[in-house]
């Protein structure tokens, strides 16, 4: 079996609504189809990946390096020792060859959206659930099918009332959540505690909020927002200082008790490690956020559960960012603490399967083939007109 194409397209996904850094806009995404000759219900098997929001489409790197790198080589080097299947690992290493160590940005998200249409691939090859590929080959045979989901939300918007925000969270809540997120960090301290104390106004016993700084403050801020967030029962404080600010990270733990949760902006296994080494990140309560689409793929993702586990952390802590279906398929598969959901935003690349629902804070996942975009129909209508199927 081999590859025989790779396509990719670069789509819009803008939307009026910013962060305590950047407004959406302007936001692209890459969108990427590879093409097999495994023929099943008569059509080729094809495996679909897209990046995150956050990160704009990476499709001149695509074109220029790693798709070509996967084109050219011997087909023989890309598959499983049966010859039936691909192998992601031996597809990772072609697209990383002539690359040099360090320097972990938008190559991180390129090979991530080529890895995750690998897997694709790789799954409906294989006949299965991506989750049930890996709970065979990576865990006891056993997914966990009920998958923890937060909602993310809040953003700030020109002309939001507190009156909208709080319908907003009103909605996540009767659509089954337990836990919804908030922006702070772009307005001032006093504006943001009257923002989360309209959100909490509308919740009950049971359900928590979650805020998120997008990695806005400086020191001094984020210890000032700590001392103030320190009232609240928050589900965690996200993100307060730069991603690679280590030491900051490691200092707010002094000003801040509750949870904590950071790691969405880390793009390698690497910069994972320095932050468990050096980020004061404490495994008992902290949240970890990796997210698989934008940190060189699973392939990578699986080297840092490796090293999670080498440093005492349990892979529970992890709840991935970005909202999307193959995270999705990983906490169920690899047994991770849950994922990030967009009930509302970034369509139609957010949010789960038609007709699945969020019961008390836990979605089930379908029997799906892959990773299971066919069962999303307005997602599947754009990936189709990709790949021509």
């Amino acid at each position: 079996m081999k590859i025989v194409d790779i396509r990719e397209l670069t789509l819009p996904i803008s939307s009026p609504i910013r962060n305590a850094y950047i407004d959406f806009s302007k936001m692209t995404l890459s969108l990427v189809a590879v093409v097999t000759d495994v023929i099943r219900d008569g059509k080729p098997v094809v495996g679909y990946g897209f990046n995150s929001n956050g990160r704009y489409g990476q499709g001149m790197l695509m074109r220029e390096r790693f798709i070509p790198r996967i084109l050219e080589a011997d087909p023989a080097t890309l598959v499983d020792a049966a010859g039936t299947n691909l192998d992601p690992n031996k597809v990772w290493d072609c697209m990383y060859q002539n690359e040099k160590p360090g320097g972990h940005g938008e190559r991180s998200v390129a090979i991530g959206t080529i890895d995750m249409a690998i897997w694709d691939a790789t799954a409906k090859i294989a006949g299965k659930p991506l989750f049930q590929l890996l709970a065979d080959r990576y865990g006891n045979g056993t997914p966990e099918r009920k998958v923890f989901v937060y909602a993310a939300g809040g953003y700030y918007y020109p002309g939001q009332s507190m009156d909208a925000l709080k319908d907003e969270m009103r909605s996540y809540i009767d659509r089954g959540y337990t836990v919804v997120k908030k922006k702070i960090g772009g307005a001032s301290l006093d504006e943001d505690l009257r923002r989360i104390d309209a959100v909490l106004s509308v919740l009950q016993d049971g359900q928590k909020l979650a805020v998120d700084a997008n990695g806005r403050f400086d020191l001094d801020t984020a210890i000032a927002y700590a001392k103030a967030l320190s009232q609240y029962d928050l589900f965690w404080y996200e993100e307060a200082g730069d991603p690679l600010d280590f030491e900051l990270q490691a200092t707010l733990r002094s000003y801040y008790a509750n949870p904590m949760a950071t790691g969405e902006n880390l793009f390698s296994m690497q910069d994972a490690r320095n932050l468990i080494r050096y980020g004061g990140m404490r495994p008992d309560r902290d949240w970890l956020q990796f997210d698989c689409a934008l940190s060189y793929g699973l392939v990578e993702y699986l080297r840092t559960l490796d090293m999670l586990e080498e440093h005492g952390w349990s892979r529970t802590r992890c709840i991935p960012h970005g909202g999307h279906q193959m995270s999705l398929n990983i906490a169920a598969g690899l047994g991770l603490g849950g994922n990030e959901s967009y009930p509302d935003l970034f369509q139609p690349f957010g949010g789960f399967p038609d007709g699945v629902r969020v019961e008390n804070g836990f979605i089930t996942m379908p029997d799906l083939p892959g990773i299971g975009f066919e069962g999303k129909s307005n997602l599947y209508a754009r990936m189709r007109e990709l790949s021509g199927q």
